[in-house]
């Protein structure tokens, strides 16, 4: 959100690495070469932007996306574009649909510094950098090292800090984050997370975020897919029959139903933990 305002972003993952989690009408094709799997990432990235889009999300964990970006920005001259990315994950399948791993997460000081290295080729256009989905698991809430890199690079570059969450305890997660200080200074200033029709656990949070100067970044907001009617999901027809009525009274696919879903039905949070301050 943008002084609370919500606008369209574009997500790169999909267009990054194939065989990204996501449902899908065929089978992806797996005849594509490199390439030109390249070329139509570069072509959609185009198109998106010549359709209004200002805000692009990527990371190093989505295969080709990042460097996608940069490439592409050498041919922009837009103040009022912003770019998103992420550190923490590693790409691994090497653009193998049949890879057994396509992905290593890591939250360490030495991944943070070794991707920062080339995700800093997105600036001036970088605006928002993130702990690629963060957890408890990983400790790197509580990682002092990491937290005051974070801090650093903030404010040497003018970033918003944020987070990418997941999983069924991302409440707990966004809600731990709020604790973290640097040298007195709260150091997260946005929140990637999920949320949609089938997914609405964070909507008590949301919007207190928002009036609190934090960006909020809603992804899967279609739910990879999940919203489209599909015969494999029985146990949500009446859900597809009600995202069908609403779409054809509004004469709009059923993609901007889900949308303006997410758009419209966060609420207020009664009140924030209390502080925990990290020092350097």
């Amino acid at each position: 959100m943008r002084n609370n305002k919500a606008y369209l972003s574009l997500g790169t993952a999909a267009i990054g690495r194939p065989q990204y989690i996501n449902i899908r009408e065929k089978k992806a094709r797996s005849d594509l070469s490199l390439e030109e799997f390249r070329k139509r990432g570069l072509a959609l990235i185009q198109q998106a932007y010549e359709a209004g889009i200002r805000y692009f999300d990527t990371a190093p964990g989505y295969g080709l996306a990042e460097d996608l970006l940069i490439q592409w920005l050498k041919t922009l001259d837009n103040p009022n574009l912003e770019v998103a990315t992420k550190w923490g994950y590693t790409y691994t399948a090497n653009f193998d649909p049949n890879a057994t791993q396509h992905e290593v997460k890591e939250h360490s000081l030495n991944k943070l510094n070794e991707q920062w290295q080339r995700s800093k080729a997105l600036l001036p256009y970088l605006s928002t950098y993130q702990i690629h989905s963060a957890t408890f698991d990983t400790g790197v809430l509580e990682n002092v090292a990491v937290l005051t890199r974070l801090a650093e690079l903030k404010e040497e570059y003018g970033l918003r800090i944020g987070l990418s969450s997941t999983g069924s305890n991302q409440l707990e997660v966004v809600q731990r984050s709020l604790d973290v200080e640097v040298n007195g200074i709260p150091l997260f200033d946005a929140f990637q997370v999920t949320y949609n029709v089938l997914d609405q656990s964070l909507a008590p949070l949301l919007k207190a975020l928002a009036k609190e100067g934090k960006r909020v970044i809603i992804k899967e907001a279609l739910a990879n897919g999940r919203v489209f009617p599909n015969s494999e999901y029985a146990h949500y027809q009446e859900l597809y029959q009600r995202l069908t009525y609403l779409a054809q009274q509004h004469e709009v696919g059923i993609d901007a139903i889900a949308l303006q879903f997410c758009r419209q039905t966060v609420q207020p949070l009664r009140q924030y933990p209390k502080k925990r301050v990290i020092k350097k």
